[in-house]
């Protein structure tokens, strides 16, 4: 069977359910080095630049801070232990498994760390058809895109990229391609006020009926 539409997945918050315990991280992290904003703002900002690097979410959110290489050496160290306490949760493993069993891709395209995310999913086991992850100088966006179309031969049109976060839809959008919101870390509405017509889901089944 020739696999001719790709479904690429954002990770954390999408497949994963590890944002709200990053958010908390960030957000201690930030106020730690930066007392003048409240841990609360810090997780709103945290959330709002989601979708990038933290050390990049950083410079949105402090920028020029001669910090910012520390706190994100720090969130990184710390959330590492939570990162792999999670799991996929049963849902998951269907709706990734049933997407293949029907011809289709099924990839990640993170902006974690492609090293973290090779480890979670080998323990996991779990199958994907490609599985790209953050390294200097390729992350998620149209370098994965790109790299995911060359290598399966596949349109714009083939590709629909899943995430939970405004920034996930925004790079979508921008590079010409399909996008589905899973609610979670953002609301529907969220999503729609970004874009009026964008497709929501509440949860990663609801892909298999739309």
């Amino acid at each position: 069977m020739t696999k001719r539409k790709a479904y690429l997945f954002d990770f954390d918050g999408t497949l994963v359910d590890t944002m709200s315990g990053f958010a908390d991280i960030a957000a201690r992290v930030i106020n730690q080095f930066n007392p003048e904003i409240s841990v609360e703002r810090a997780r709103e900002r945290y959330l709002e630049t989601s979708g990038n690097p933290f050390f990049q979410q950083l410079e949105i959110i402090t920028p020029g801070d001669p910090a910012n290489k520390e706190k994100a050496r720090i969130f990184e160290e710390t959330k590492i232990e939570g990162f792999f306490n999670s799991s996929f949760t049963t849902e998951v493993r269907e709706t990734i498994n049933m997407l293949r069993a029907q011809g289709n891709i099924a990839g990640i395209a993170s902006n974690n760390f492609q090293e973290l995310i090779d480890r979670f999913v080998a323990n996991e086991k779990l199958d994907f058809d490609i599985v790209l992850g953050f390294r200097t100088g390729f992350e998620k966006g149209p370098m994965h895109f790109d790299y995911v179309r060359e290598k399966f031969n596949l349109e714009k049109e083939d590709l629909t990229f899943v995430g939970d976060s405004l920034k996930d839809a925004e790079k979508a959008f921008a590079y010409g391609i399909k996008f589905v919101g899973i609610c979670g870390t953002f609301r529907r509405s969220d999503f729609l006020k970004y874009r009026n017509d964008i497709v929501t889901i509440e949860s990663i089944k609801e892909l298999l009926y739309i």
